[in-house]
C-alpha cells in the first residue's frame, strides 16, 4: 500500500517541476487546449443534433403513441451524450499526447536531464515520423482497451446498488491505469520500451500506478482541469517510468519494490535487460 502513496507523490513531483520550468509549462498547455476546443465542438454537436440522430436510428418509434415515444427517444439521447462524454474522458489523454508528441518528448527529456546524476535524457534515435507513428499505433491499440473497458462498466451501471458503488470505484482505477499508462508512454518510449513491455512494467506495480492515476483522473473530471494538469502530469510520469525501471534519481533514493530485479524490455533494437 505504500506504492500509493509513492505514486502521488510522483503526480505532485510533476506540477511542482513544471511550476519551476514556466517555459516548458508554457509549450505543454497547447496540446491540450487545442484537443480541449475540438473536443468541446464534438460534444456541443453532439448535443444540438444527438436527439435528431437518435430519431433516425429508431423509425420504428415513429407511430408510437405520447409519452412512451418521447420517453424512449429522450432515453437513448441521454444515453448517448453519457457514452460520448465517458469516451471524451477516456481518449482525452491518448489524443492530447498524439498531438502534443514533441512538445511533450521536449518536456519529458527535460526533466531527465534535470534528475539524471549525469545530466543526460535517454532518446530514442528514431526520426520524428517514425516517433509519430509508434505513438499513434500504441495510443490506439490503448483507446480500444479503454473504450472496452468503458463499454463494459457503462453497462454494469445499470446494475442496482452494484451499479452505484462497486462500479463507479472501479471504473476509477481502471482511468487511471490506462492514463498512466499513456503518460509514462512518453518517457518509456524514448527508452525502447514497446506496448507489451510497458503493460507487464505497469501490471507488476499496480498500486504505484493507481497512486499516480487515480487520483489524476478524477481531476480530470473537473472541467478545464486537464489542460493545465498534463504538463505536470507528463513530467510526473516520466520520474514513475525511471522508478519503474530502475534509473537513479539525483538526490533521492529508489523507493520501490524490487529494485535489484531486472526487467526485460522489447525495445526497437530487441530484447534489453534494464
Amino acid at each position: 500500500m505504500r506504492d500509493l502513496g509513492v505514486g502521488f507523490r510522483y503526480l505532485v513531483e510533476g506540477q511542482r517541476w513544471v511550476g519551476r520550468h514556466g517555459r516548458s509549462y508554457g509549450f505543454g498547455l497547447l496540446p491540450g487546449l487545442i484537443t480541449l476546443v475540438l473536443y468541446a465542438a464534438a460534444l456541443v454537436a453532439l448535443a444540438v443534433w444527438g436527439e435528431d440522430a437518435v430519431a433516425w436510428a429508431t423509425p420504428f418509434a415513429d407511430d408510437w403513441t405520447s409519452p412512451w415515444q418521447g420517453l424512449f427517444r429522450g432515453f437513448l439521447t441521454a444515453v448517448l451524450f453519457a457514452l460520448g462524454l465517458l469516451l471524451a474522458v477516456l481518449t482525452f489523454t491518448a489524443v492530447t499526447l498524439l498531438i502534443g508528441q514533441p512538445f511533450y518528448e521536449n518536456l519529458s527529456e527535460k526533466v531527465d536531464e534535470d534528475v539524471s546524476p549525469d545530466g543526460t535524457a535517454p532518446r530514442s534515435g528514431l526520426p520524428l515520423w517514425r516517433e509519430l507513428w509508434i505513438s499513434a499505433r500504441d495510443s490506439l491499440r490503448i483507446v480500444l482497451r479503454a473504450v472496452l473497458w468503458g463499454v463494459l462498466l457503462f453497462a454494469l451501471g445499470f446494475l442496482p446498488v452494484v451499479g452505484q458503488t462497486v462500479v463507479p470505484v472501479i471504473g476509477f482505477f481502471v482511468t487511471g491505469f490506462f492514463l498512466t499508462e499513456e503518460l509514462a508512454a512518453v518517457a518509456l518510449q524514448r527508452r525502447g520500451v514497446e506496448l507489451r513491455a510497458r503493460l507487464t512494467l505497469l501490471r507488476s506495480r499496480k498500486t504505484l500506478v493507481w497512486g499516480f492515476g487515480t487520483p489524476l483522473g478524477l481531476a480530470f473530471l473537473v472541467p478545464f482541469v486537464a489542460v493545465f494538469l498534463m504538463p505536470g502530469a507528463v513530467a510526473g510520469a516520466t520520474l514513475l517510468a525511471r522508478d519503474l525501471l530502475g534509473e537513479e534519481t539525483a538526490g533521492a533514493e529508489p523507493d520501490r519494490e524490487g529494485a535489484d530485479e531486472p526487467v526485460t524490455t522489447g525495445g526497437t533494437d530487441g530484447p534489453v535487460t534494464l
